[in-house]
């Protein structure tokens, strides 16, 4: 199944683009909580580079590395990329003088679909802030 979130970010395609593809602002929105966060991130933007964000529950009582390979990335436009055997796309879309993040993946069996939607959707509307404050 593949589940689609989107928001809009009230700031320059420039500073979107960064804030998304950035390790060092990736760490500052990539988490679905407060009571999570993302202590470090990696990533090589180009088809083919790899990247990784730790994503920690502030306690330590639980963590996980998402991490994959880009596979397609068109600067200010496009980012598509695998994650084990799951697939992942991000649109940066103008809209009026904002720019809309789209995001679309493919869930997975384990936990609901409105329960994946939300996390990511939290995520998202974490990096839209992140990338107004830029």
């Amino acid at each position: 199944m593949k589940i689609t979130v989107e928001t809009n970010v009230k700031a320059a395609i420039d500073k979107v683009w960064r804030a998304y593809t950035s390790p060092e602002h990736v760490t500052k929105w990539n988490f679905a909580s407060d009571d999570w966060h993302c202590p470090r991130a990696t990533g090589d933007l180009r088809a083919g580079g790899k990247f990784s964000s730790r994503m920690e529950a502030k306690d330590g009582s639980m963590g996980f590395d998402f991490a994959g390979t880009y596979t397609n990335i068109i600067e200010h436009k496009l980012i598509e990329y695998s994650f084990g055997d799951r697939a992942a796309k991000v649109e940066f879309i103008p809209a009026g003088e904002d720019i809309a993040v789209r995001v679309t993946f493919d869930g997975e069996p384990t936990h609901s679909e409105e329960h994946q939607r939300s996390g990511w959707r939290a995520i998202l509307n974490n990096f839209a802030r992140h990338a107004e404050t830029l």
